[in-house]
């Protein structure tokens, strides 16, 4: 027995010692294999840089739990810019000084460019051939070439926000509140549609003619009108009839949204030099120190008010119109998503960069990103939302945890979902908007490209417009504020409109296409 035990002990020591040596080997022989690849765990993690074309973004470094879990499931961390101004991504890509990584909203078609970034379709095959972007998406990003280079993130199709209940979209949606202390001294008139708004609104003129009515940011002052007299597009929009495109001044509803305007200014309800503010701070003065009845700005405005005027020690409180205020209210989402990721030609590591995305683009990730990290940040909630453990409205808490803006893949349902906190006017506000919320991407595919004789008319359309607008909100009388609508028209058909819209109308027609399932 003592000579099998000992001849056992002798053949393992054997077969441990070639298996070391068999390791070693293959250690060796793969060392040139391996370099570049992506490393997890205890081996080095691999450093990209990554340029985001935002002067405003409020993160700047690759630090806190969600940049370092990022970092824990894919081996890869970021050394990031932020743009200093919007003309330095343009001057870096004349140059061709480009990082690893790009994200960007307004370059989108310029690096979308075989010369100047990698297809991710190419990237995708093969390398992560396991990576799934559904049809619609690859439809949206697919250019003339063949390929599509960036998948943008906040987008969602019909489809996916009716099967999402509770993505609700994000505070990029106009709201309008008013002062529930005054609708009380007022008896609580009825606020059920737009002719109500503005009886309240020449009730408070009499009774406090003192306060303005009406206060609007001044990025905000025409989205929530615009859409409860249905029209379906901003006044530099597409806008389609019957399988036709054209610009949205020319929109039938269009006439009666610009005399409601000027009714309001007529009537006394808004002040003449609220189309000429420079400061977006001037509204929230108002508001928020008593001297105006109703806020135009977004639908978290309500929430974001009361804040304010409870830290300063006011007691007066606001709360959000209907988002839909009119029968006839009608929202047509063409948005394609807000911004994409581009791998650059000077990047160091494809392969690491693709699996990187990936890996942000998984249920995982972007969970991970938009709602930080589960059991710490967030628990799921089995109704089919998030249950925050922080408020996602407050900047400092988000933006130090890095929560949200590692969004550098996204989507709009997970997104959404991060908006759903229960018991919040802005959460019922945009309930309100998906009711009646259609999607037709196709028409966001209508852009004009740079340098182009199409992008020329468009500009000079679009600063007419800019122009002239404010000549009809501001009429002495009605009859001059239509007299001032025909002459835009008149002098937007001056400008190349009508060769613009043919243009429209072909790309339409062959974008649609890549729609049809």
């Amino acid at each position: 027995m003592m000579r099998i035990k000992k001849g056992l002990l002798l053949s393992l020591s054997l077969v441990l010692s070639l298996s070391l040596l068999v390791a070693c080997g293959s250690n060796n022989a793969n060392t040139n294999e391996n370099a570049g690849k992506v490393s997890t765990g205890n081996d080095e993690v691999k450093e990209l840089t990554l340029f985001i074309d935002a002067p405003w973004y409020p993160v700047s470094e690759w630090k806190g739990p969600i940049a370092e879990k990022i970092t824990e499931k894919t081996g890869v961390k970021l050394k990031v810019t932020v743009a200093a101004d919007d003309r330095q991504l343009p001057l870096m890509i004349s140059s061709g000084d480009l990082p690893d990584l790009i994200f960007t909203y307004s370059q989108i078609d310029r690096l979308s460019d075989s010369s100047l970034s990698y297809p991710w379709n190419e990237l995708i095959e093969q390398y992560a051939p396991d990576f799934v972007i559904d049809n619609t998406r690859i439809a949206i990003h697919t250019m003339d070439d063949g390929n599509f280079y960036t998948v943008r993130n906040s987008f969602a199709t019909q489809e996916e926000m009716a099967a999402n209940k509770y993505a609700i979209g994000s505070d990029g949606n106009p709201g309008i509140a008013v002062r529930e202390d005054i609708l009380n001294e007022l008896g609580n008139p009825s606020l059920n549609s737009v002719e109500d708004f503005v009886n309240v609104l020449d009730m408070v003129k009499k009774k406090y003619p003192d306060m303005v009515p009406l206060i609007m940011d001044k990025d905000w002052i025409e989205q929530y009108f615009l859409q409860q007299f249905g029209v379906e597009a901003l006044l530099d929009g597409w806008y389609e009839r019957d399988g036709k495109i054209e610009y949205a001044i020319k929109q039938p509803e269009m006439l009666d949204f610009f005399k409601f305007m000027n009714k309001l200014y007529r009537e006394g309800y808004i002040l003449a030099e609220n189309f000429a503010y420079t400061n977006d701070q001037i509204d929230d003065e108002y508001a928020i120190s008593g001297k105006a009845f109703a806020h135009s700005h977004t639908v978290s405005i309500a929430d974001t008010d009361n804040a304010k005027i409870k830290s300063n020690g006011g007691s007066h409180t606001f709360k959000m119109l209907p988002s839909a205020l009119s029968k006839d209210a009608k929202i047509v989402s063409t948005g394609l998503g807000f911004a994409g990721t581009f791998i650059t030609k000077n990047n160091k590591d494809p392969e690491a960069s693709i699996k990187f995305i990936e890996y942000l683009a998984s249920d995982e990730g972007k969970k991970l990103t938009m709602f930080g990290i589960e059991g710490e940040h967030w628990t799921w909630n089995e109704e089919g939302y998030p249950n925050l453990n922080y408020d996602p409205s407050d900047a400092d808490f988000v933006n130090s945890n890095g929560i949200k803006w590692w969004y550098l893949y996204n989507d709009g349902i997970t997104e959404g979902l991060q908006g759903y906190v229960p018991g919040t006017q802005k959460t019922q506000a945009l309930l309100e908007r998906k009711q009646i919320t259609q999607y037709k991407p196709e028409i966001g595919l209508i852009q004009t490209q740079p340098d182009s004789e199409e992008k020329t008319i468009k500009t000079k359309v679009d600063e007419m417009i800019k122009n002239e607008k404010v000549k009809i909100y501001l009429a002495g009388s009605e009859e001059e504020a239509i007299a001032n609508y025909e002459n835009m028209l008149k002098t937007a058909d001056q400008l190349g409109l009508p060769q613009l819209v043919d243009w429209a109308n072909d790309i339409y027609q062959k974008k649609k296409e890549l729609f049809i399932k």
